[in-house]
């Protein structure tokens, strides 16, 4: 990384932990720490509450935005307390408290002691090998939980409070830069995404030809279409539309076979050449409504979270009931089609029914009209959007995979730090705007 080293080093005792600075202590986190067990009723509490899903994984930061309530009983917290979140904690949800409140039992609110620093106490929660040790502690395995025994044991390495408070501050001046990085690289992505949006909506909405004159397309909530494309129906274009359905799960000879089963999470806008599920020739014997759709037919998920998501058969393959399946059009080109639906998503899901999980049904989607013109220009139109989207989604990984590089440089930086592979007691925080800015 380019920081000097601890000239003197010797053994930690630790094989997770390996040499240490000879000058820093080691014990364990529950001689150090206290575990402030105070449990308060939300309802009758007029302190604010933090759920576990309003800490941000692998950051130390609250996510900003409404505060949910909750019910029962929550652990109360004071400014300078430690938040570690005990469940699933790979996520790595740990928090240092700004303010007083309540935070879900499903998290541990640790107290440092004088000889050891909050700040760097919440960066050592926060190192790889600290929650990667953890994590291999969990009981449970749907939903696994850590528990103070364990935590309270681990060993946590001790320099002294001024050295500490040097740490975190190199940690926070320089985990804030990366941020900013990792913002900037976010922003990117959210214009990449505006410009993939905009070249399929002009394209699918309006085709390729700037001049051409435009008309009414007769449905309202389509408006205006250019004047030689025409509006067709779903159910009028297409020679099957259909679903699937999952063999009983009791009956082993329904499944590992040798024909894909698709289902709503292989729906991810992307060519499907494989599936997690294969079914059997006796699965879909033994069921009706389990039906081999041939190459290129085009999918849409009808329901729950992944409502309105897409896929496109690269094979021949089953799917099940929570699937749409469009396939042997007469006047679409499917990839059109899957373009247009794309751009449309949400007015698909608007005409979704049901409460906390909206469901689409295929009756829903065959009432849908598209506009198109003939098949000739929907395949140029394809070509196109093909070329210009796989040049967009070309610069998305390489900003994706800049994103990765700096949470790894930042969890990699914060490890060697708070477990002394690197040196930085003679750390300053820069005051010249160019030296914030480096």
């Amino acid at each position: 990384m380019g920081y000097a080293q601890y000239k003197e080093l010797d053994s930690s005792g630790v094989s997770w932990l390996q040499k240490k600075p000879s000058h820093w202590r080691i014990k364990r986190l529950k001689f150090s720490t206290d575990l402030i067990n105070n449990k308060v009723s939300v309802e009758d509490s007029p302190l604010p509450y933090l759920g576990l899903e309003h800490i941000e994984s692998w950051t130390g930061r609250k996510i900003e935005g409404e505060i949910s309530n909750s019910e029962g009983l929550a652990s109360s917290f004071v400014v300078g307390d430690v938040l570690f979140g005990k469940l699933r904690p790979y996520l790595a949800k740990v928090y240092l408290a700004q303010q007083d409140g309540l935070i879900s039992s499903e998290a541990l609110v640790i107290r440092s002691k004088d000889e050891l620093d909050a700040e760097f106490l919440k960066y050592y929660m926060l190192s790889r090998d600290f929650i990667n040790i953890v994590d291999s502690s969990t009981y449970g395995s749907k939903m696994p939980r850590a528990s103070w025994d364990s935590i309270g044991n681990l060993p946590v390495l001790l320099p002294d409070v001024e050295e500490q408070k040097v740490i975190a501050c190199f940690l926070d001046f320089k985990t804030a830069q990366i941020d900013a990085l990792i913002t900037k690289q976010q922003t990117l992505l959210d214009k990449l995404a505006e410009m993939r949006t905009a070249l399929i909506s002009h394209a699918v909405v309006k085709g390729l030809d700037p001049s051409v004159s435009m008309k009414d397309s007769g449905v309202a909530w389509l408006g205006k279409i250019p004047e030689n494309w025409d509006v067709w129906k779903v159910t009028h274009g297409f020679g099957k539309i259909g679903s699937g359905t999952t063999p009983k799960s009791d009956n082993p000879i329904f499944y590992d076979g040798t024909i894909p089963w698709v289902t709503t999470s292989e729906l991810r806008e992307s060519v499907i050449f494989d599936t997690m599920q294969k079914v059997t020739v006796e699965a879909v014997a033994s069921h009706s409504a389990l039906k081999i759709y041939p190459a290129g037919s085009l999918a849409i998920a009808m329901y729950g979270a992944t409502i309105g998501r897409l896929g496109i058969l690269g094979v021949e393959a089953t799917f099940n009931q929570a699937c749409c399946v469009f396939s042997d059009p007469m006047v679409f080109d499917n990839r059109f089609v899957y373009y247009w639906l794309w751009m449309r998503r949400p007015i698909l899901i608007s005409l979704s029914n049901g409460g906390g999980q909206p469901n689409l049904s295929q009756d829903d989607l065959k009432k849908i009209w598209i506009p198109i013109p003939g098949l000739d220009e929907q395949r140029t139109i394809v070509r196109f959007l093909d070329a210009k989207t796989a040049k967009v989604d070309e610069q998305v990984k390489k900003v994706e995979s800049v994103i990765a590089k700096l949470l790894e440089y930042r969890s990699s930086l914060i490890t060697n730090a708070v477990t002394g592979k690197i040196d930085v007691r003679d750390f300053q925080i820069p005051q010249s705007a160019e030296g914030l800015a480096s």
